[in-house]
C-alpha cells in the first residue's frame, strides 16, 4: 500500500520553514509497511490544493494533508478536499461549542473567525485536538482513505499516533519494510554505481537508490515482503555481492557518520587525536567534537591560518613555508608532526589546501589539497585534488581526512 503527503502552507515555501512533519509521517508509515511515494508542499491557493489532492488520491490509497486546518481565511484545506471529493463542508455547532468552552478556560473569548475550525467535510470523522483548536479529519473515498491533519508538529504527532494509527492498523495489510544502509568513503559516485550496478539492476525488490555528498555516499537498500526474515534475506541478496565489491570502502553499514566510526576506532585503541587545520579553518574539529563522548579521545586542534602562525605554533620552518608554500606536501607533513607533538596525541591530522575561489595558480589550481597524519609509525601525507566551489571543498578535505586515520586505524598492525 502506497501513501502521499501534502504539506500545507505558503510558509512552507519560504527558506526559513522546513517540513519536518512529513518524516515523522514517513518513519510511522513505513513502521506499518506503507511506501511513501510522493511528498508535496502546497501554498495557500485552493485550486492548487485540490489538484494535488486529485492526483495523490488517483495513484495512492492514503493520502495525509498537514497545516491548513486554523481558523483564517488563508486555512484552505478543509475547502480543497472537500472540492477534490466532491463533498459538501458541513457545519458542526458542537465543535463551535466545544471550542468556545475551551477559549472560556483560558479566560478569553473566542473570536468569529474560530467558527471556521467547525466546517467538516460530508462523511468525513472528526479527529479530536487536545493539544489545540483546530480538529483534523478521516474521510474514506472509495477504499482510499485522506487524513487532515493540524500543521503543528505537537499537535500532529499526537493526533496521528492515538487517532489515525490504530485506524490505519485496520486497513493496512500486513506488511514489512526494512533498509540497510552503507556509507562509503573515497571514491565517486559514478565510479561505484558502474562498479555495483550490474548487482542491484537485477532486483526491483529491494530497491537501491545511490546518494552522494562531498566524498560520502550512502547506498539504500529497501525491501518490502511479508515478514522480517523474508526482507531481511533478500537485502543479504543484494547487500552481500555489494559489500564484496567495495571491500574496505564502506565505513558503516549502520548509517553512522565517518566521524563516529572513526571515534570509535579511537577509543578501542585507548589512542587520541588532535588536528591542525588551515584552509578546512575547525570543521574538522568541529565534526569530530559533534559526536557526544568526544572528549574521551579528541584533545583539541589548532587552526593556523597564516604562516606565521603555522610557525609559532606548530614548528612548521619559515625556510620551508618559503621555498614549498603553505599548500605543499612538506609543510602538511609538518603540520601533523607539530601538532602531535604540541598536543601529545597518539595521532595527528593535518589539513591544508587551496579552498578557493580566489588564491590557485597553475601549479597549484583551486581543489589542492594535502592531508597529514602523524602517529607512533611515522607521518604520511594524501594529495588529492577536488572539485567543486569553497563549501564543497572544505567539507570533502575533512571527508578525506577521516578517511585517511580511519584506514590507518583500520589497518592490521605491521
Amino acid at each position: 500500500m502506497n501513501a502521499e503527503i501534502v504539506a500545507v502552507g505558503s510558509e512552507m515555501l519560504t527558506p526559513e520553514r522546513v517540513d519536518t512533519n512529513s518524516l515523522y509521517l514517513t518513519g510511522e508509515l513505513n513502521t506499518l509497511g506503507v511506501e511513501v511515494v510522493g511528498k508535496y508542499v502546497v501554498g495557500d491557493h485552493v485550486n492548487r490544493l485540490a489538484d494535488v489532492v486529485r492526483l495523490a488520491l488517483s495513484r495512492s490509497s492514503i493520502v495525509i494533508l498537514s497545516g491548513g486546518l486554523g481558523p483564517t481565511e488563508d486555512d484552505l484545506t478543509r475547502d480543497a478536499v472537500a472540492a477534490a471529493l466532491g463533498r459538501k463542508l458541513i457545519y458542526h455547532a458542537e465543535i463551535a461549542g466545544l471550542l468556545e468552552q475551551r477559549f472560556a478556560r483560558l479566560n478569553r473569548k473566542m473570536a468569529e473567525v474560530n467558527k471556521r475550525q467547525a466546517f467538516v467535510i460530508e462523511g468525513a470523522e472528526i479527529l479530536a485536538n487536545d493539544r489545540g483548536t483546530a480538529p483534523g479529519q478521516w474521510v474514506e473515498e472509495s477504499g482510499s482513505v485522506v487524513m487532515l491533519l493540524p500543521g503543528p508538529p505537537h499537535e500532529m504527532k499526537a493526533m496521528f499516533e492515538r487517532q489515525c494509527l490504530p485506524r490505519l492498523a485496520r486497513l493496512v495489510p500486513k506488511r514489512v519494510i526494512r533498509t540497510l544502509e552503507l556509507r562509503v568513503a573515497g571514491m565517486g559516485e559514478s565510479d561505484l554505481d558502474q562498479l555495483i550496478a550490474p548487482v542491484y539492476k537485477k532486483y526491483q525488490n529491494p530497491a537501491t537508490t545511490i546518494l552522494a555528498g562531498a566524498g560520502d555516499i550512502q547506498i539504500h537498500f529497501r525491501a518490502q515482503c511479508d515478514t522480517v526474515a523474508e526482507a531481511d534475506a533478500l537485502i543479504c541478496e543484494v547487500a552481500g555481492p555489494v559489500e564484496l565489491l567495495l571491500g574496505d570502502r564502506i565505513y558503516s553499514r549502520n548509517g553512522e557518520s565517518i566521524e563516529a566510526v572513526v571515534g570509535k576506532l579511537l577509543l578501542s585503541r585507548q589512542s587520541s587525536l588532535t588536528v591542525a587545520e588551515s584552509c578546512t579553518g575547525g570543521l574538522l574539529g568541529e565534526r569530530l567534537t559533534s559526536v557526544p563522548g568526544s572528549s574521551e579521545y579528541f584533545l583539541g586542534g589548532f587552526i593556523t591560518y597564516s604562516n606565521a602562525l603555522k610557525t609559532a605554533v606548530l614548528g612548521v620552518p619559515p625556510e620551508m613555508l618559503a621555498e614549498h608554500g603553505a599548500v605543499s606536501k612538506p609543510v602538511a607533513e609538518a603540520m601533523a608532526a607539530g601538532a602531535r607533538r604540541r598536543a601529545g596525541a597518539t595521532h595527528a591530522l593535518s589539513i591544508t589546501g587551496v579552498a578557493g575561489p580566489g588564491g590557485g595558480t597553475e601549479a597549484k589550481p583551486v581543489g589542492t589539497v594535502y592531508i597529514g597524519l602523524a602517529d607512533p609509525s611515522g607521518t604520511e601525507v594524501l594529495h588529492r585534488q577536488v572539485l567543486g566551489d569553497r563549501t564543497r571543498i572544505r567539507m570533502f578535505a575533512s571527508q578525506l581526512a577521516l578517511d585517511f586515520l580511519r584506514r590507518r586505524l583500520s589497518a592490521p598492525p605491521k
